[in-house]
């Protein structure tokens, strides 16, 4: 097995074509060719980490991610923040996050922490 570490970006394209080409029928894991097509998937989210990094989301934007994934409404994440005035004062980016109302979004409505501990944009 000829495999190589991702250093270019002419050795990630060569990768991703390689990849690409095995994914509609994917090679038997255990086989030398299902070995190949794992190392290779390795290497690309590796360098991809490394050269293509996602930035967490906005931590408001994540709360109001949440709240459309679930059906939820203001009330429904009062429990979590306070009251829904205080809600709309978070959302509306017109208060910040405090540490009591992270770790409960984190806890009731399964937000996760690291995306409510970012700086957030504040409107004054």
């Amino acid at each position: 097995m000829d495999i190589k570490p991702i250093k270019t970006e002419a050795d990630y394209q060569a990768a991703l074509c390689e990849i690409s080409a095995l994914f509609d029928e994917q090679p038997e894991p255990g086989t030398p060719e299902g070995d190949r097509f794992e190392i290779l998937m390795t290497l690309v989210e590796s360098f991809e980490a490394r050269h293509y990094p996602i930035a967490l989301p906005d931590p408001i934007e994540a709360i109001k991610f949440r709240m459309e994934q679930a059906g939820l409404k203001a009330k429904d994440i009062a429990p979590a923040i306070g009251h829904v005035n205080r809600v709309y004062e978070v959302l509306n980016r017109k208060r910040n996050l405090t540490l009591a109302m992270i770790q409960r979004l984190h806890t009731l409505f399964g937000i996760p922490a690291e995306n409510l501990i970012q700086p957030q944009e504040r409107v004054v």
